[in-house]
């Protein structure tokens, strides 16, 4: 509770998937002065418009999760602005941050960041042994920007800021928009939608032999403010459940949660992705004690549930 008690803090995409559980991590832990300001109020693309938000809000702590995401498809489409957005917000935020004063800062990046072939399960030394995987290497890179500025910023100007890594992550309030949803979101609707349509088929992307880790959203938000009240290092920290799925084994256990019947067809023409995905999470755990607690199928049906009620 003393950490956060009368600190200023700003929560950058506060209004976001993630950001809506970080902003009510934080108050379940004595923050209240939370600051969660709108793109359409700031765009932290504009170095200026960083400068503004800093002056009205007078923050002693930043969180900086707002990021331009999406799933394969969206990435492909717009690998350009994805890259430019995502390394501009990082790059002014900081800098306006150190020039500000800002006590602390945490820097959220993305699984996305590793390489295309890192052995598994991924260890944060592995992160500059190679390229990522194509369809998100230029998101990937520009979050992976962070922790060369946030490790640079530390050595030159001894500015605190720490970097995360979050595996992907699922839970109610998602993006189930399918133009650009990540892979359970986007499951859950199809699922739903075959089942209500009676279809006897449910078209799934790539040969589903992908696999993936995945992260329930109030065990993330748990992990990035016990990191911000506890760590204080340059090194990067993977946040994870340290499981693993395919996404054949996934489609299928979503499918019968959401009570499809029907047969799933796989599109191969449609890209996997990176081929493994599974985090080593025990530097989070030696670091500041964060261990996911979320069972993964309990997780999935708490998601449909919030689905279900609330698309409309």
């Amino acid at each position: 509770m003393s950490f956060w008690q009368n600190k200023s803090v700003l929560v950058t995409g506060g209004s976001g998937f993630l950001g809506y559980h970080v902003v009510a991590e934080l108050q379940r832990h004595g923050a209240t002065r939370i600051h969660t300001p709108r793109s359409k109020e700031f765009d932290l693309r504009d170095k200026d418009q960083v400068k503004a938000c800093l002056q009205r809000f007078q923050p002693e702590i930043i969180l900086h999760l707002a990021a331009v995401v999406g799933g394969i498809g969206a990435n492909r489409k717009h690998p350009g602005s994805f890259f430019y957005d995502n390394a501009t917000m990082g790059i002014h935020l900081m800098e306006e941050a150190r020039l500000f004063g800002v006590a602390k800062m945490t820097a959220v990046g993305t699984i996305c960041a590793y390489p295309k072939f890192t052995p598994v399960p991924f260890r944060e030394e592995e992160l500059w042994n190679g390229y990522p995987e194509e369809t998100n290497a230029p998101y990937g890179l520009a979050k992976k920007m962070l922790l060369v500025q946030s490790q640079a910023y530390r050595q030159e100007y001894g500015f605190d800021s720490i970097y995360l890594l979050p595996v992907n992550l699922y839970g109610p309030r998602d993006n189930f928009n399918p133009e650009s949803s990540h892979v359970i979101p986007a499951l859950i609707r199809k699922a739903i939608e075959a089942r209500e349509s009676g279809a006897a088929e449910m078209v799934c992307w790539g040969t589903g032999s992908a696999t993936r880790e995945f992260l329930y959203v109030d065990d993330c938000a748990r992990g990035i403010v016990m990191a911000t009240e506890r760590y204080n290092g340059s090194e990067p920290v993977n946040l994870g459940s340290g499981m693993e799925i395919s996404i054949k084994d996934l489609s299928q256990q979503i499918a019968d949660l959401c009570g499809f019947k029907g047969r799933l067809v796989w599109d191969a023409t449609k890209p996997d992705g990176q081929p493994r995905r599974c985090l080593n999470t025990q530097r989070a755990e030696k670091l500041f004690g964060f261990k996911a607690r979320t069972a993964f199928a309990d997780g999935l049906r708490t998601t449909i549930d919030w689905y279900v009620n609330n698309r409309s």
